[in-house]
């Protein structure tokens, strides 16, 4: 049985499985896109909301035992964030975000749902998300504190996240700078779609706290023109801006250039469309845990990242990468306590 839910929402029952955008004329659908822009979407005969229930077949998260694998050594990535700042000084850019993938073997009883109840507990999030499908590839627990989407009617909102630190007071000019820098791109993006005049940075640089850390967090909001689609809106907004740089085209291909791997549903979205209301609420896939099937072996993934800009110190990038994983891959390895 496929079984998604968001925030206080669960969805049973899956109708139908889609792959395209323009596909999405009516119901209610859970819906995840890859970075590599990929989607699936998910429709769903019923939903409610409700205190997320143990679905059928429950089984408690074991810890997982071991090291994690990460995509990028500490070396490689350091190396990374050096490679970004020289494309910077030769003006080839300006920001790009360098991540690397986290994995570790996932024993073939493990159960994501059990792993979501876990990081509801210990780590709470406003855009937390479970879609369980494995039947049709797609076993994802998020945990995002970031929006990238929000539509209701006409309006259209954004909420880029830039700058993390452990505290308000340890955030740095560069955090600053990178909000602003991305709070820029998005509002041209969404110039694409909205009409002229009416996109507006509602709040910028705002803090927001999280467990064992902190993240700057700007609105950017406008009015849909008369007719856009979403492929439109997609075409002009996606990845999200905040999980690859400025200019978008040069990051996109400074990402493709420096990482190894593909990103899958990490930096993507995860979330909801309601063709019926014209509503729907997308995160960025971010704190993201997603299994995959391997030549081998069953694994579990998450993602980890940092926004390179010129006064990016590489070790300190590095870092936090590892302050934004600690947390989430401690709750899963059962070495943070709930």
């Amino acid at each position: 049985m496929a079984w998604a839910r968001f925030g206080a929402m669960t969805a049973y029952d899956a109708l139908a499985v889609v792959d395209d955008v323009d596909q999405l004329t009516e119901g209610f659908w859970a819906v995840v896109i890859d970075f590599e822009s990929t989607m699936t979407a998910i429709r769903f005969a019923r939903r409610g909301r409700r205190t997320m229930a143990r679905p059928p077949g429950y089984r408690d998260w074991r810890p997982l035992t071991g090291p994690w694998r990460s995509s990028l050594d500490r070396t490689a990535y350091t190396a990374g964030v050096r490679e970004i700042r020289e494309r910077i000084a030769a003006g080839t850019v300006y920001q790009a975000n360098l991540c690397r993938i986290l994995s570790h073997d996932l024993p073939q009883d493990a159960y994501l749902p059990a792993l979501a109840r876990l990081l509801r507990r210990g780590n709470p999030a406003p855009y937390e998300a479970l879609i369980h499908a494995p039947e049709l590839g797609v076993d994802i627990v998020c945990a995002s504190p970031e929006r990238y989407l929000r539509r209701t009617g006409e309006r259209l909102l954004s909420s880029p996240i830039k700058g993390t630190a452990t505290t308000a007071a340890a955030m740095l000019p560069k955090d600053y700078a990178e909000n602003v820098m991305i709070a820029d791109l998005v509002r041209n993006d969404l110039q694409h779609v909205c009409r002229p005049g009416t996109v507006v940075v509602e709040e910028l640089c705002a803090l927001d706290a999280h467990p064992g850390l902190v993240h700057l967090v700007t609105n950017v909001a406008g009015r849909l023109r008369p007719g856009v689609t979403w492929r439109e809106i997609l075409d002009a907004s996606f990845p999200p801006g905040s999980v690859s740089g400025a200019p978008k085209s040069s990051a996109l291909a400074t990402i493709a250039d420096l990482e190894p791997v593909p990103r899958g549903p990490y930096c993507g979205a995860v979330g909801w469309i309601d063709a019926d209301s014209g509503e729907a609420e997308l995160a960025v896939g971010i704190r993201t845990f997603w299994a995959t099937h391997g030549p081998a072996a069953r694994m579990l993934n998450f993602g980890a990242g940092a926004g390179i800009t010129w006064g990016s110190d590489p070790e300190a990038e590095w870092e936090e990468t590892q302050l934004k994983a600690h947390r989430l891959i401690g709750l899963a390895s059962g070495e943070v306590a709930p």
